[in-house]
């Protein structure tokens, strides 16, 4: 069975957060301000060009600093999550579910089945190719999150991103596995909550796509904010096209 998430008193100690940093730089903003301020009220306009100068400098430093310290909190917080492979028993059951949806759709004979589960295969292959490289991040696939499995999940920045596959060959997305994500989103979201480790989560739901432009374009349509109006966490939808995919992975 899956690891439940550690919440030692180690991992419920909240990673520093720079305040002594965040207080520096807004001391030297606020000086900085007051000096350009004063500058234009005395029409030196000399020393407040030079006064604009640094003001500009500081924030571009706090910017920085402050991405940096987001990058250290993700790649500490990532350590403290317990990781776990799914188990190839549950992979087979949820390939296994995913492809009957698909056969469904194409109300195919039963030989069709080894036909879209050799589709399912590549298309989730190629678009978590595709998501890694949009990232620019590792992805870590099949992967439980503190016990719950998803089909991708990596961290960039201060976020957890957990990903959800889904191959369509109908424009329609089941609310079934619509409510379904939303329940582990939400487990995950509470989980991390609770490790209080300064890590925001977010859901991407991948949708591979095989069918024509127009049914496409319905898809979208499908794809309200009403659709996951319960979702508890941030949600990323991509639609990518199978053809594509190949196209840029494949054939070329």
């Amino acid at each position: 069975m899956a690891k439940e998430f550690d919440n030692s008193l180690e991992r419920f100690a909240r990673p520093a957060t720079g305040t002594a940093y965040y207080l520096a730089a807004a001391t030297a903003v606020v000086l900085v301000v007051s000096v350009l301020v004063g500058t234009v009220v005395s029409q030196s306009w000399l020393l407040a060009g030079i006064a604009a100068l640094a003001t500009a400098a500081v924030l571009g430093w706090m910017a920085v600093g402050a991405r940096r310290h987001r990058k250290t909190i993700a790649d500490k917080a990532a350590g403290w999550i317990a990781w776990e492979p799914i188990q190839p028993d549950l992979q087979r059951q949820t390939l296994n579910v995913a492809v009957g949806e698909i056969s469904r759709s194409l109300k195919g004979e039963p030989e069709a089945f080894g036909d879209a589960q050799t589709a399912f295969i590549v298309g989730e292959d190629l678009a978590l190719r595709q998501i890694q490289r949009q990232e620019n991040v590792p992805v870590m696939r099949h992967i439980s999150v503190g016990g719950v499995p998803f089909d991708a999940a990596f961290t960039k920045e201060d976020i957890l991103v957990c990903c959800e596959v889904c191959f369509l060959v109908a424009p329609e997305l089941g609310q079934d596995r619509v409510a379904a994500m939303m329940r582990k989103i939400a487990t995950v979201k509470r989980s991390i909550a609770e490790m209080n480790i300064g890590l925001e989560v977010r859901l991407m739901v991948v949708i591979v796509t095989q069918m024509p432009s127009a049914k496409v374009e319905k898809l979208r349509e499908t794809l309200s904010t009403k659709r996951f109006s319960s979702t508890p966490v941030d949600i990323d939808i991509r639609v990518m096209d199978f053809e594509e995919l190949q196209r840029i992975y494949v054939t070329e």
